[in-house]
């Protein structure tokens, strides 16, 4: 049985596993975000996908309510509402069905995830250091620049592999 003296070898152990899941997973995340990343270039028509591809298709209002077994008022209005951004997610996914299509659906980061996570930190170090040093400037002490990015780049790997969920406080 272990004694209380172990707790700090466990939390360390504990909190290098976390480290490293939170590494493995942002590798994961980030490599299945690439490929969506080109799904950036085109963007959305301005009358929506739902009209676009029920034009293509060469079918009416009426045609394509008649397919869903809905009223050609409502394919009118969810196609206003794709094109307003009001459309719920599951009724895109049913219209889409009816027009024989996927949709398809993801969060692309505007920066890359470690790039995003190692900023946030960065920013936490920064404010940190900082605080210290100018705690040390009332007391005559200082710290050149170097000394500074040193210690803020310690402390985002000390932050970097403890619990990430800090990093959003």
């Amino acid at each position: 049985q272990r004694c209380w003296t172990d707790r700090p070898a466990m939390r360390r152990r504990t909190m290098k596993h976390q480290s490293e899941t939170n590494h493995l997973r942002m590798e994961q995340v980030q490599a299945q975000l690439t490929s969506y990343a080109s799904l950036l270039k085109p963007l959305r028509p301005a009358q929506g996908w739902l009209r676009l591809v029920r034009v293509t298709l060469g079918l009416t209002q009426r045609q394509q309510a008649l397919r869903l077994g809905i009223s050609g008022a409502a394919v009118h209005k969810a196609e206003q509402s794709e094109a307003n951004e009001r459309i719920t997610l599951g009724q895109l996914r049913k219209l889409a069905d009816g027009l024989d299509c996927d949709l398809v659906y993801a969060l692309i980061p505007r920066h890359p995830l470690p790039e995003v996570v190692r900023e946030r930190a960065r920013e936490i170090a920064r404010r940190e250091v900082e605080r210290v040093a100018h705690s040390m400037q009332l007391e005559d002490l200082y710290l050149d620049e170097e000394r500074l990015r040193i210690q803020v780049e310690r402390r985002v790997d000390e932050l970097l592999r403890g619990k990430w969920s800090v990093l959003w406080r």
